[in-house]
């Protein structure tokens, strides 16, 4: 972690509630400029929860979510976006009826004045993904899930976003396409993309992470440096399958 770098998203004891259900319950967390920082958990942890209450997709009851000394709590996931964030949603959101090509440059809308830029940008992707360049006029809704995954990374990436939100990449995936996702994942992080990771899939995402959080029934149960973590003995049989 490199902690001389500004923290770029901040959330400050955040409940949410789905009707009379209490879905977190003061988490909080920080994401440093220039960071992979992963949210951990199992099925009903919180953890999509947080990634959605940052995207404004639901409202906190409580506590604050700051984006570069702005407060973004309440705000519509359009001004979230407006604002330098990029979702790459759990089950892709990938425009079934649109081509791939165009799914992408819906990626790029925020940027669309600067085309020169998005034309260098969508070469790059397509560079990165030869299966999206060989269909790029095929309809997003006929591709594979885990081609659909590497659409929603590229369109994200043609956002250009400060931070990226990433909810469970790996989902659903063979070993082979988690492997090119990952992949992709480790390069953003090398060029300094910011990044929050939602996964399931600990391991790998520990491996990525810089930092990371484990949530439990909307509670933050531990946190700490990502091979730090990886070592707990408490991490490594609930989430790593030791014995």
């Amino acid at each position: 972690m490199n902690t001389s770098k500004p923290a770029l998203l901040s959330i400050d004891a955040i409940d949410v509630h789905y009707g009379s259900v209490q879905a977190l319950h003061g988490v909080s967390l920080h994401v440093n400029a220039g960071e992979v920082v992963s949210v951990l958990g199992g099925n009903a942890s919180g953890k999509s929860t947080t990634l959605k209450s940052v995207l404004g997709l639901v409202t906190p009851t409580q506590g604050r979510i700051v984006l570069e000394h702005r407060d973004i709590q309440g705000s519509a996931p359009a001004d979230v976006i407006d604002l330098g964030v990029a979702s790459v949603p759990e089950g892709r959101r990938v425009f079934p009826d649109m081509s791939v090509e165009e799914n992408l440059l819906l990626g790029a809308y925020p940027r669309r004045k600067h085309k020169a830029e998005i034309a260098q940008d969508l070469g790059e992707v397509f560079g990165t993904f030869p299966r999206l360049a060989e269909r790029r006029k095929q309809l997003a809704g006929t591709l594979s899930g885990g081609e659909q995954q590497m659409l929603a990374l590229g369109r994200a990436w043609l956002r250009r976003g400060k931070l990226v939100c990433i909810d469970e990449p790996s989902m659903g995936l063979s070993p082979r396409f988690v492997d090119a996702v990952y992949e992709v994942l480790f390069r953003w992080k090398a060029a300094g993309q910011t990044i929050l990771l939602v996964e399931q899939n600990a391991r790998i995402a520990l491996e990525l992470a810089d930092r990371a959080y484990v949530l439990q029934h909307g509670h933050v149960v531990l946190q700490g440096n990502a091979a730090d973590l990886a070592k707990d003995s408490a991490v490594q049989k609930a989430y790593l399958g030791a014995a």
